[in-house]
């Protein structure tokens, strides 16, 4: 019998957001769903607390359910020497440095997978590129950057 690993998957604060956004909550939902039958293992940083702090309460559960089974990385200095590079390399402006800052930890800790709902700064076939040869540039492997859609079992498939 061949057994599967589950896939290390770092979702980014707009997944869980997305479970309670009507565009966004099926496959939200399913992506979780997943998580739980342990076809992904997820991967957990203080900065997704953090921004879930004020977040209402059905949210803040969620991160809770989820967090029981993941694996949880520290904000470290190299994941900030890395937003730092994007940064420095334009790939988002200062402004958006939290955004830089989750793909850098997700990169990091050596997450093949980051998932995410945010199109103007990390689901970007643009930016996408961009983390990837900052990465590179740094000794780092790529990490590939997908919505939840692309990358959750449907329906009518079989894994």
């Amino acid at each position: 019998m061949v057994t599967i690993r589950p896939i290390r998957v770092y979702a980014d604060t707009s997944v869980y957001g997305g479970v309670f956004d009507d565009e966004f909550a099926r496959t939200s939902r399913r992506f979780f769903d997943e998580v739980r039958a342990g076809r992904f293992r997820l991967v957990v940083s203080p900065l997704v607390r953090d921004e879930l702090d004020d977040a209402p309460g059905p949210l803040r559960a969620l991160l809770d359910s989820v967090r029981v089974g993941a694996e949880i990385v520290d904000v470290t200095q190299e994941a900030v020497r890395l937003q730092q590079a994007y940064l420095a390399a334009s790939i988002v402006a200062a402004r958006w440095e939290t955004d830089a800052l989750h793909v850098a930890i997700a990169t990091v800790s050596g997450c093949p997978l980051i998932v995410s709902w945010n199109f103007r700064h990390i689901v970007s076939f643009e930016r996408i590129p961009l983390y990837n040869g900052v990465n590179l540039s740094k000794g780092y492997g790529t990490v590939a950057i997908h919505t939840p859609q692309e990358v959750v079992v449907h329906e009518d498939e079989d894994l």
